[in-house]
C-alpha cells in the first residue's frame, strides 16, 4: 500500500512552510487511496515540548487530515538500539568535542578544502581511546558512508545525484546515547512501510546519506521527492523558533483552514493558487512534477484574499457549526445574505448583531434626519421578505425626490451604521419593522 509520513520535530509551531510538506503527503496519500502517517520525531529532550506536541494533533485537525497512526520516537529506542547493533563495523565512535569539530572545519575552509570530517576517530589506538573515557570523554557515533555517486529518480528534480565521499559521516548516536533524526528516519520508515517521502529540498544530502543507510540495513528504500521551500516576502526561510507565519497564528486570525490548504499546496507549481471546495479537489491537483524548483514567496495578503474567496464559496452546512458556536442564527437565509461581505466566517457575528440588536450608531447628519424620519413613516407592515426594501424604497423616493446614491447611502447608514455590506433587500428582514423605526429615528 502506498504509505506517506508527515514527520514533526515537536520544538514550536508548524508554519506556512511546515505545512506544505505535511499536505503534499498527506494529499498524495490520499489521491492514490494509500495510508497517511504522523509520526513524532521527538528525540531531542532538551527541545521538545509537550504543548507542541498537541499543538500539532491541533493543526492537522483544523486542516481536516486524520493519519492513520501516529507513532513516536522516543517510544521507539528498542528499535534503534537493534538497527543500531545491526549496521556493525560501520559505525564507529569519535572523540571530538564540537569546538574541535568547529575548529577543524574553519582550517579546511582556510586551506580552499570542502569542511569534510577525516575520520580521525578511524585512526585511533585503543589506548587513545581508554585516554579519552579516562579524561571524561564519552564518544558519539558515526555512520561510515560507503562512498562514491548515489542516485535516485527524484518526484520533483527528476535524476539526481550526489557523491557521498563529498559529505562527512553523519553523526547518529550523541554522547548521551540518543539518537539523531537522520538515522532514527530511516529506521521507521523501514520498519513502518513507508514507500514514497515528500519534503523539502533542504534534505537532499539528508536523502543521499540516508538511501546509503537504507542499504546498509537491507532495507528497500522510499521513493524520494524534494519540494522547493517556501520563504518570507523578503526571501528569508520560516522557522518555528521565530513562530513565521504559523498555523495557530493563521487560525486565530479567520483564516480559512482549506485556504492555508490551498495555498501551501499550489504556490510555487504550475497550477494556479484558487480556491477549492474540499481537500478531496485539491489531491487531484497535486502533481510534484509541476513543482517549481526556486523558492516560493509568501504573500499574507494573497492568502488573506484567497481565504476570503473560500469563505464566499463555503456551504451553510459547513458553515453551521460555527455560526451556532458563535450565537449566530437565522439559518441558511441569513448565511447567504452575509456571506459575500465576508472576509472571515467571524466576521458573520457582526452583522449577526447589527441586524438583531439595538447597536449603538452614530447619529445621522443634521440634513437627513428630517428625511430619515420621512422615509420611517413610509415603512411598510410586516411580515416582510426580499421585496419589501425595494417598495419601500420606491415610494420614499417618489415621496421625497431622492434617487441612486442620496436615496441609498443614507438608509444603509441609518440602518446598520456601515457605509458597505450586505444587500439590503435580504437584510432587512433580520433587522425588522421595531429596529428600522428606532435606527432611522433615533428614538431609544
Amino acid at each position: 500500500m502506498t504509505t506517506l509520513r508527515f514527520a514533526p520535530s515537536p520544538t514550536g509551531f508548524l508554519h506556512l512552510g511546515n505545512a506544505r510538506t505535511l499536505l503534499l503527503n498527506a494529499l498524495m496519500a490520499r489521491k492514490a487511496g494509500g495510508r497517511f502517517m504522523l509520526r513524532i520525531d521527538d528525540t531531542d529532550a532538551e527541545r521538545v515540548r509537550e504543548e507542541f506536541v498537541e499543538a500539532i494533533r491541533e493543526d492537522l485537525a483544523w486542516l481536516g487530515l486524520a493519519p492513520a497512526m501516529e507513532v513516536r520516537q522516543s517510544q521507539r529506542t528498542a528499535l534503534y538500539e537493534a538497527a543500531f547493533r545491526a549496521l556493525g563495523e560501520r559505525v564507529y565512535p569519535a572523540y571530538e568535542t564540537e569546538e574541535e569539530l568547529d575548529r577543524a572545519r574553519r582550517l579546511a575552509r582556510a586551506s580552499g578544502r570542502p569542511p569534510v570530517y577525516d575520520r580521525s576517530a578511524l585512526k585511533l589506538t585503543p589506548e587513545k581511546r581508554a585516554a579519552f573515557e579516562a579524561d571524561g570523554r564519552r564518544p558519539h557515533w558515526r555512520f561510515r558512508l560507503s562512498g562514491g555517486r548515489v542516485g535516485w529518480l527524484d518526484g520533483v528534480r527528476g535524476h539526481h545525484e550526489i557523491d557521498l565521499d563529498s559529505l562527512s559521516d553523519p553523526i547518529i548516536r550523541r554522547d548521551d546515547g540518543t539518537f539523531l533524526y537522520v538515522f532514527t528516519s530511516v529506521v521507521d520508515d523501514a520498519d513502518l512501510g513507508v514507500t514514497e517521502i515528500v519534503r523539502g529540498e533542504d534534505h537532499v544530502a539528508n536523502s543521499a546519506v540516508q538511501l546509503d543507510m537504507f542499504a546498509a540495513l537491507g532495507a528497500a528504500p522510499p521513493a524520494l521527492a524534494h519540494h522547493n521551500l517556501l520563504t518570507s516576502g523578503d526571501g528569508d526561510g520560516l522557522s518555528k523558533r521565530q513562530g513565521s507565519l504559523s498555523l495557530r497564528t493563521l487560525r486565530g486570525e479567520g483564516i480559512e483552514p482549506l485556504a492555508v490548504a490551498a495555498y501551501a499546496t499550489l504556490i510555487g507549481s504550475a497550477e494556479a493558487v484558487r480556491p477549492v471546495d474540499s481537500l478531496d479537489e485539491l489531491a487531484g491537483l497535486v502533481d510534484l512534477a509541476r513543482l517549481s524548483r526556486a523558492p516560493a514567496k509568501i504573500d499574507p495578503e494573497e492568502l488573506a484574499a484567497l481565504s476570503a474567496k473560500t469563505v464566499h464559496r463555503l456551504d451553510f452546512h459547513a458553515a453551521a457549526p460555527r455560526l451556532v458556536g458563535m450565537g449566530v442564527a437565522g439559518g441558511s437565509g441569513f448565511w447567504e445574505t452575509v456571506r459575500g461581505n465576508l472576509r472571515t466566517v467571524a466576521e458573520a457575528a457582526d452583522w449577526w448583531r447589527i441586524a438583531t440588536t439595538d447597536a449603538a450608531f452614530s447619529p445621522p447628519p443634521d440634513d437627513d434626519a428630517p428625511w430619515l424620519a420621512e422615509a420611517a413613516k413610509l415603512l411598510p407592515e410586516e411580515p416582510w421578505d426580499d421585496a419589501v426594501w425595494k417598495a419601500w424604497t420606491g415610494a420614499v423616493s417618489a415621496a421625497t425626490g431622492r434617487k441612486g446614491k442620496a436615496l441609498f447611502a443614507p438608509l444603509r447608514l441609518a440602518l446598520t451604521g456601515e457605509a458597505g455590506g450586505p444587500e439590503l433587500a435580504r437584510l432587512l428582514p433580520f433587522i425588522g419593522r421595531a429596529r428600522a423605526l428606532r435606527r432611522l429615528t433615533r428614538d431609544g
